[in-house]
């Protein structure tokens, strides 16, 4: 049993993770807090790939008062070499007595060796305490090192009729000015936002993070199956990745020169292959992907079961019956066939309503 106080630091370990929110891809964010004798005498924070782990930083913060002390770390300490040693092995010879982890970490390279690797050293290892709230932070981590894919986000502004844009493919804007810098936080925290090229024809989207402070932009993905972009398109400038389905050596060489890279993954259609795109995002080390596209890309992921959850920004106006929709999906027979969201989140955001839904056979 987990106490009132180990409650308590775990929940500043995860207030301290939430500052690599924007920073840490393709690394999971961690924080991690030291206590002795009932104060906490060291803190620390992945900042970002390449820079000490969380329990590096505690350490060297609490010095050698770690001795004897309680860590506790958001995610199971490593015990691997990657771009840094093995925090097991810091945590072991700072002199810790007991380390409380919120969740083991799924990542093959360690899931349960570095607690092991600790209370073979004798020290107390446990895990297991707001473990939740540990997942999800680390949602799109979990869902590439388990699933080998990104966990997906799709972002849509509609009207309360669930209409998207007008039928000639107007708009601008749906949603207010106060939504719109929302998304900019969903856009920070994404390793990438990916869209479609008719996204592109029709409001030639930068796709940039404008409206928060971040230190890196995500990565712009644009699907197009031809080929049919405009080398002069916004999104392509200062790079991209296009994934297409024809190897049009002449349209890849034009995208090229202006810095974008093009990966050629058809299916047996003619169409990008959704499925390896998104294979190919995790390998790149994509874990959250914020799908910005219109209701064709949208329908396509939904129907290839890449689609984990909707972010929706509804307006409080009508566009009627002729206007676009969320999803182009094929007519259901039976409302038994219909997919099933629970309601994560629900708030106003300026005039709008925000919703955060998860489908309920998502991973």
């Amino acid at each position: 049993m987990f106490s009132p106080d180990d409650h308590r630091y775990m929940a500043q370990a995860l207030r301290l993770a939430e500052r690599g929110l924007y920073t840490t891809t393709p690394n999971p964010r961690v924080g991690c807090v030291i206590v002795s004798e009932g104060s906490v005498i060291g803190q620390g924070w992945h900042e970002r790939a390449g820079m000490p782990h969380a329990e590096i930083n505690a350490l060297k913060t609490a010095g050698k008062n770690a001795r004897g002390a309680t860590a506790y770390i958001t995610l199971e300490p490593c015990n691997h070499y990657g771009q840094t040693g093995p925090c097991s092995d810091a945590l072991i010879e700072s002199g810790l007595k007991r380390v409380v982890a919120a969740m083991r970490d799924p990542n093959p390279l360690v899931d349960g060796g570095g607690l092991e690797k600790l209370a073979q050293a004798g020290i107390q290892a446990e895990y297991g305490i707001m473990e939740n709230e540990a997942r999800e932070l680390n949602i799109g981590f979990i869902s590439r090192v388990v699933r080998a894919r990104p966990w997906t986000r799709v972002k849509i502004a509609a009207s309360l009729d669930g209409k998207t844009a007008l039928n000639n493919g107007h708009s601008r804007w749906i949603s207010g000015e106060p939504a719109r810098q929302d998304a900019h936080r969903w856009r920070a925290r994404s390793c990438a936002v990916l869209t479609g090229i008719g996204t592109i024809k029709d409001d030639d989207p930068q796709l940039t993070v404008r409206h928060v402070e971040t230190p890196r932009q995500p990565l712009r993905v644009v699907v197009d199956s031809r080929l049919e972009i405009d080398p002069k398109a916004r999104a392509l400038q200062g790079g991209a990745l296009v994934f297409c389905a024809v190897d049009d050596k002449t349209k890849i060489a034009k995208l090229m020169d202006v810095g974008a890279k093009v990966m050629v993954v058809p299916d047996p259609e003619g169409k990008v292959e959704l499925p390896k795109m998104m294979e190919t995002l995790a390998k790149l080390g994509m874990n959250e992907v914020l799908v910005e596209g219109g209701f064709r890309l949208n329908g396509s992921l939904l129907k290839a079961g890449l689609v984990d959850e909707l972010l929706l920004y509804l307006a409080p106006h009508l566009l009627g019956d002729k206007a676009r929709g969320m999803f182009e999906l094929p007519e259901l027979q039976e409302l038994a066939m219909r997919r099933e969201l629970q309601v994560l989140d629900l708030r106003t955001v300026g005039r709008d309503l925000r919703m955060l839904a998860r489908f309920a056979d998502s991973g």
